[in-house]
């Protein structure tokens, strides 16, 4: 009988373990659900800019604003492209006025006049409906692991959720190889490619796989315990009614703010959630300006290198905390020196760049607005070709070319081109930016960032148990709340839209539609870099 009892228990023990643990696993895919979809939008926010005329501000705010449902309700919860003609110069009429007037007129009756408020509903129930997922899962997992391996737990929790934005910008950059109209017309009809400056790509797609991902992993919830068998024996905490809670909360406010070092620690892990969250909205952008490169590559980097570096560095700092077994006061040097390292790794990335390339009338002055003076060139045209002389132009029409003639490589060639310098005739151009020519300095900021971000990352997990360990056992989900509250406040929400206004100042040419200023067609890089 007693080893009958005592198996009983052994089995009984290992369930309880083996349920705890699929938790872990089910949260953690539930996260890299929820965050695939916040990657994916960062890494379609270019396409999305391009396509709806957005400027980076407010795309910044767009990406912002699935906090603005999730701040709302944090602490209270946590306690319980379209085609684009090729014009030809012309010679003085009235038909590009004609051909503008029509275009207006129909943008008038397009549907995307309402997109964005649509596209801000949806980011905002995204936001709503990820309330309870972070704080209750960490308090969860850390009130029934063992002391000893809730570091481990959360470790795997969060290296797991990193996944997710970094699923979501791979799908980015598979999905943004397809043009946005995928589903209307083939790509035989199209004579753009996707390294073409008007291209478009299939950015909606990504939401529907999304979506679906992330109605799968909610549904293992529906068949989990209300309370669990911890891994150690202790008491277990008492429910608390809406009233208790209303009386209570005052006290409880003040008793976490008051624990200083709850307070620093989340006022450092803001300060580092700013630079994170104004990073991953802008930074495929970055390298998709600063080193001429596509959208879709951008992201590849951005998923394949950036993002895996830092969940390696989040599951280093888990396992580091666990082995060394690390105090508080040596939790905050570790953190400390992390994130002063990883500072040393970022100051050169501020000199690792590329130069603006000649764009005729912007940066570059020739006589190109007197030759093509004749072409009535529409202001609001953005064709980008590159002339034989390695000048960029806006347009074929502002290169004041005449001609064009099919080309199996670049597709179009652009013939007798009055600004183009060339000895003796017109010179031609081809379809696309001139680009840089300096996407070998590409190797060594993606290398160098890519260290920063592991490097920084060792302070994630670690930082989070500093909270958990400071503060009282009953507060323990209520002080997350706070913090994630903290975290949208000062840092999601802001920055997004802080880091797209400051790059908005470095535009030197904006976009026009029916007199309408649209994105930014040119950026001083050099600007765009240091802002």
């Amino acid at each position: 009988k007693t080893m009958n009892m005592f198996f009983g228990l052994h089995v009984c023990v290992c369930v309880c373990v083996c349920v705890f643990q699929f938790f872990v696993l089910c949260h953690g895919m539930l996260q890299l659900a929820q965050l695939l979809v916040s990657g994916y939008l960062k890494g379609s926010i270019t396409t999305i800019e391009k396509r709806y005329g957005f400027s980076s501000q407010k795309s910044g705010l767009l990406a912002a604003f699935n906090e603005v449902g999730n701040t709302i309700l944090i602490v209270f919860v946590s306690f319980f492209g379209s085609h684009n003609s090729s014009g030809l110069c012309k010679s003085l009429n009235i038909l590009p006025e004609k051909e503008s007037k029509q275009t207006c007129d129909q943008e008038k009756t397009d549907s995307h006049l309402g997109v964005y408020p649509i596209l801000l509903l949806g980011q905002l129930l995204l936001g709503i409906g990820g309330v309870p997922i972070q704080p209750f899962g960490i308090s969860y997992i850390d009130d029934y692991a063992e002391k000893r391996n809730s570091p481990f737990y959360l470790g795997i929790l969060f290296a797991i959720t990193v996944i997710g934005p970094a699923f979501g910008y791979m799908m980015s950059s598979a999905l943004l190889r397809f043009y946005v109209d995928v589903d209307k017309m083939s790509s035989d009809d199209l004579d753009l490619k996707n390294d073409d400056p008007r291209w478009v790509g299939a950015w909606w797609l990504g939401f529907l796989i999304a979506a679906t991902l992330l109605l799968l992993t909610s549904l293992p919830y529906l068949f989990f315990p209300r309370k669990m068998s911890r891994e150690p024996k202790s008491e277990t905490k008492e429910e608390v009614s809406l009233t208790e809670f209303l009386k209570s909360f005052p006290k409880i406010v003040m008793r976490t703010l008051r624990n200083p070092v709850y307070l620093l620690v989340v006022l450092a892990q803001v300060n580092l959630a700013a630079m994170v969250a104004g990073l991953a909205t802008f930074m495929g952008k970055f390298i998709e300006r600063q080193f001429a490169q596509t959208a879709s590559f951008s992201n590849l980097m951005m998923g394949g290198l950036n993002i895996p570096s830092a969940m390696l560095g989040i599951m280093a700092g888990g396992v580091i905390l666990r082995k060394l077994g690390l105090t508080v006061r040596s939790s905050a040097a570790m953190c400390t020196v992390a994130v002063f390292v990883s500072i040393m790794f970022a100051i050169p990335l501020l000199f690792i760049g590329c130069p603006t390339q000649s764009v005729s009338g912007i940066n570059y002055n020739l006589s190109s607005q007197q030759c093509s003076n004749a072409c009535s060139c529409s202001d609001e045209a953005f064709n980008p070709v590159c002339g034989s002389d390695g000048v960029e132009f806006r347009s074929p029409c502002h290169a004041g070319c005449k001609t064009v003639i099919p080309n199996k490589e670049k597709g179009l060639n652009y013939m007798d081109c009055e600004c183009v310098a060339s000895i003796g005739s017109p010179g031609s151009a081809f379809p696309g930016s001139c680009g840089n020519n300096c996407w070998n300095r590409l190797i060594p900021f993606m290398i160098l960032s890519s260290i920063t971000c592991f490097v920084a990352s060792l302070s994630h997990t670690t930082s989070f148990m500093m909270i958990l360990r400071t503060v009282t056992p009953e507060d323990k989900s209520f002080a997350l709340g706070i913090q994630f509250m903290l975290f949208r406040v000062l840092a999601f929400l802001p920055a997004p839209v802080l880091y797209g206004r400051a790059i908005d100042t470095a535009c030197i040419l904006w976009g026009k539609k029916c007199n309408k200023t649209t994105s930014c067609s040119y950026y001083d890089l050099e600007l765009f870099r240091h802002r």
